[in-house]
C-alpha cells in the first residue's frame, strides 16, 4: 500500500487538490465564472504545498525552536492574522510566478528541441547530442536560474506585507465632477461625500473609521451617502461602527444604504435602528428628497439583498436628478438603473478589486471575474457609474493597487 503511494503520489496530490478546490468553489458551479475561481482555488493549494515544503526546510536550518509570543492576546490574534495573510497572498502570487518561470523554461527546451530536430535531419540526429544535452548540458547555470525563479516568485510576500502594513491605511480623497443633464439650477456645485465598505475589524478598529470620519467632516460637504459594508462577520461590533460613523456631519444629511455583510451577519434591522438613533437614515427600499429652495434632488437607497433594481422603478422621480445608493453593481444593473432614469448610481463591494495589479496590465484583477466595473467612474448615454474602493478589507487585511477611498463628487449642469 505505501508502495504506491508512493509510486502515485503526484496523482493523488492533484486529485486531493482538485477536489479541494472543487469544494471551495461549488457555490459558482451554476455561474459563468465557476472555472476561473476553480482554477484559483488549485493554485492556492498548490502554492501552499509549495512554500510550506521550502519554508520548512529554512526553518529546519535558521529558525530557533523556541520563540516568544505576545503577551497582548488581542495584539497576538493581529500578528497572527496579518503574518497569516501577507503568507497566504504572497505564496498564491509567488507560485504563479513560478508557474511562469515553469511554463517558459518548458516552452525553450521544447523550441529548441523543435529547432534541432528540424535542421538536423534523421541521420545527424541519431548522433549528434540531444536536445536535452544542449539545455542540460551546464548543471550550473540550470541550478542558478531556479534559485533566481524562487528569489523573483518571493517578491509577492514583500508586496503583500507593504499592502498590510502601509497602503492599506493610505487613504485617498478622489474628487470627481458630474456634470448631469436634468440638474436643478439651484444644485449647481452641490457636493457628496460617499464612504464604503467600512468592515470594522482588529484591522479597522474605530479610531480608524474616525480618522476617515474626521476627514470626511473636514471636506465640508453639503451631503455624506455611505454604500454598505459596515460590518466584517462580527455582528456585536454593529454598535460601535455606528459610533463611530455617527460623528458624520452634513448640512443635508448622511444617508446610506445596506451591504452584503449586513445581510451576512442578519443585523440589518437591528443596524438601521442603531444608525436611524444616531440621526443617519438607512434607505430600504426607500428615498429621501434633498431639498435646496423649491429644487429637488431624488436620493434612492436599495439593500444589496433586492438585486433586481426594477423594484426601485416606483421610487424613481422622472422630474428630476435621481441618485441611486447600492452596495453591490451587478454587472447588468448599471444597464437597469439607466432604463429605470437613474441618473446617477453610487456603489461599492469590490474593494477596488483589493488586490489588484492592474498598475502593470488591465484584467489582472479577480474583482473583473464577476463584473466590468471594478472601480472609478462608468457612462451610460442617460447615466453614470461610480464605484468607491471602500476604506477597509475583508479576507485578507492587504491592499495592493487599489488605496482605500473616500469620494467627493461636485455635481455640475451638463452644457
Amino acid at each position: 500500500m505505501l508502495s504506491f503511494l508512493r509510486a502515485h503520489k503526484r496523482g493523488i496530490t492533484f486529485s486531493l487538490v482538485a477536489f479541494c478546490a472543487f469544494w471551495l468553489s461549488r457555490g459558482t458551479l451554476h455561474y459563468p465564472y465557476f472555472l476561473p475561481y476553480f482554477a484559483m482555488f488549485v493554485t492556492l493549494i498548490f502554492s501552499q504545498l509549495f512554500w510550506i515544503r521550502r519554508v520548512l526546510d529554512f526553518g529546519e536550518r535558521f529558525i530557533p525552536p523556541h520563540i516568544p509570543y505576545a503577551a497582548d492576546p488581542r495584539l497576538r490574534r493581529m500578528l497572527i492574522d496579518g503574518a497569516f495573510s501577507v503568507w497566504v497572498v504572497g505564496s498564491w502570487l509567488g507560485f504563479g510566478l513560478m508557474i511562469v518561470f515553469w511554463a517558459v523554461d518548458r516552452g525553450a527546451r521544447g523550441a529548441i528541441w523543435v529547432y534541432r530536430y528540424v535542421h538536423s535531419g534523421a541521420a545527424s540526429h541519431a548522433t549528434a547530442p540531444g536536445p536535452d544535452a544542449v539545455v542540460l548540458s551546464s548543471p550550473d547555470r540550470r541550478h542558478l536560474l531556479r534559485q533566481l525563479a524562487i528569489a523573483v516568485s518571493a517578491t509577492p510576500f514583500v508586496a503583500a506585507a507593504y499592502g498590510l502594513l502601509y497602503s492599506r491605511l493610505d487613504l485617498e480623497v478622489t474628487h470627481r465632477r458630474i456634470a448631469l443633464a436634468r440638474l436643478p439650477k439651484a444644485f449647481e456645485g452641490f457636493r457628496i461625500a460617499q464612504l464604503s465598505d467600512i468592515h470594522i475589524s482588529s484591522f479597522m478598529p474605530s479610531y480608524q473609521i474616525r480618522r476617515c470620519v474626521t476627514m470626511t467632516n473636514q471636506l465640508e460637504t453639503d451631503l455624506v451617502v455611505l454604500t454598505g459594508d459596515y460590518l466584517s462577520w462580527d455582528p456585536a461590533a454593529q454598535g460601535e461602527v455606528v459610533q463611530a460613523l455617527a460623528g458624520l456631519r452634513a448640512p443635508y444629511g448622511v444617508f446610506g444604504c445596506l451591504g452584503n455583510h449586513e445581510v451576512i451577519t442578519e443585523t440589518e434591522e437591528s443596524i438601521t435602528r442603531l444608525f436611524a438613533a444616531q440621526g443617519i437614515r438607512i434607505l430600504r427600499q426607500d428615498r429621501a428628497s434633498i431639498r435646496l429652495g423649491s429644487d429637488t434632488l431624488n436620493l434612492i437607497g436599495i439593500d444589496d439583498s433586492q438585486p433586481d433594481l426594477k423594484a426601485i422603478e416606483r421610487l424613481v422621480m422622472p422630474d428630476t436628478v435621481n441618485i441611486l445608493l447600492v452596495h453591490d453593481q451587478a454587472p447588468d444593473g448599471f444597464d437597469h438603473a439607466v432604463e429605470l432614469g437613474i441618473d446617477l448610481t453610487l456603489a461599492g463591494h469590490t474593494h477596488g478589486g483589493q488586490l489588484s495589479l492592474e498598475f502593470l496590465r488591465r484584467g489582472l484583477c479577480l474583482a473583473r471575474v464577476e463584473t466590468p466595473y471594478v472601480s472609478g467612474w462608468y457612462e451610460k448615454a442617460g447615466g453614470q457609474l461610480y464605484v468607491n474602493r471602500g476604506i477597509g478589507t475583508t479576507m485578507f487585511p492587504i491592499r495592493v493597487g487599489a488605496r482605500p477611498e473616500i469620494t467627493v463628487f461636485e455635481l455640475v449642469r451638463m452644457a
